[in-house]
Formats: structure tokens, C-alpha cells, sequence
């Protein structure tokens, strides 16, 4: 019996995974590195986490399924053990690494803004008000949200020109 995998190039998560490959994973890589040894490599299982997003899948209970089950997945861990649920909570969780998702996260938005795939010259906001869990009677409104949003702009204005001509 063949164990060799072939995905369809046409697949989502194969073009997602050949673009991801494309992404600068030094950050990823030092901060990675006063971390204990994982059973799997950091980019791959980076690369994993964004395919079961894209998937809509969060639980690291359910990527460790995905993991086991799916053969595109099987195909994205690169002939590396399967990780089980706690090594994907703890990769994901960690606080060293955090700067480094951010790192790669803008990356790819930059890179498939680049490709014509996004854009994000407008954001959207409906005021809805959404209940807080940590106390009941808690709303985030719509002044609170513009606030955040224009922050979020500012960010954006410093690490993609800083010229400042992005609106």
C-alpha cells in the first residue's frame, strides 16, 4: 500500500501551506530556541495552526484530531510525529513566541495583500454591543471600539510606511 500523500494543487490549505513556506521564520526560530525541545519543528507546526484556523477549527483538541485524521494535515506535519493536544496549547500559549506570531502573521497578510487576494482600505463597525463574560452587566461600545480602531491605524501607519500616507 502506497503511503505516500499528494494533495490537489488546488486544495486551500496546500496553496496556504506554499505560501507559508515563502514567510521569514527567524523570530520564530530564536525565540524558539531557550524553549525545550518539541517533538515537532516550530515552522511546521506553525503552518498547521493556520491551516486548522483557516479551517475555523481553534481547539487544540481538534487540531490534534485534524492531525491524526486528515490527510492534508498528515501532509502539512511533514512526516513528523502527530503533536498531541498539550504540545499545540503550549506552542500556542507561549509568551516568547508571541512577538514572533505577530511577525509571521503580518507577513502573510502582507503577502496576500500583495498578491491581490486582501485588501484593507476599509474596516467596518456595526455598534454592536457584546456582554462581557467577566462581568455581567459589562458592554463594549461602539466610542471604545473607534478608539481601538484608530490605534490599530496608528500601528499599521509605523510598520507598513512610515511616510504616514496610508488612510
Amino acid at each position: 500500500m502506497p503511503t505516500e500523500i499528494r494533495i490537489s494543487k488546488h486544495n486551500a490549505l496546500y496553496q496556504a501551506s506554499i505560501q507559508l513556506e515563502e514567510l521569514d521564520y527567524t523570530k520564530l526560530y530564536r525565540a524558539y530556541s531557550g524553549i525545550r525541545k518539541s517533538q515537532i519543528e516550530p515552522r511546521v507546526l506553525f503552518k498547521v495552526l493556520v491551516c486548522a484556523y483557516m479551517k475555523g477549527v481553534y481547539s487544540s483538541r481538534k487540531i490534534e484530531e485534524l492531525c491524526r485524521e486528515n490527510l492534508v494535515f498528515r501532509w502539512l506535519l511533514e512526516d513528523q510525529k502527530t503533536p498531541d493536544h498539550c504540545t499545540i496549547a503550549r506552542f500556542r500559549g507561549n509568551r516568547n513566541l508571541q512577538e514572533a506570531f505577530e511577525d509571521l502573521f503580518f507577513q502573510y497578510v502582507k503577502k496576500l495583500e500583495n498578491k491581490g487576494y486582501t485588501e484593507h482600505s476599509e474596516v467596518f463597525v456595526d455598534g454592536t454591543k457584546i456582554e462581557s463574560k467577566a462581568n455581567r452587566y459589562t458592554f463594549v461600545w461602539l466610542k471604545q471600539v473607534s478608539k481601538q480602531l484608530e490605534k490599530i491605524k496608528a500601528r499599521l501607519r509605523e510598520l507598513v510606511c512610515p511616510q504616514g500616507n496610508l488612510t
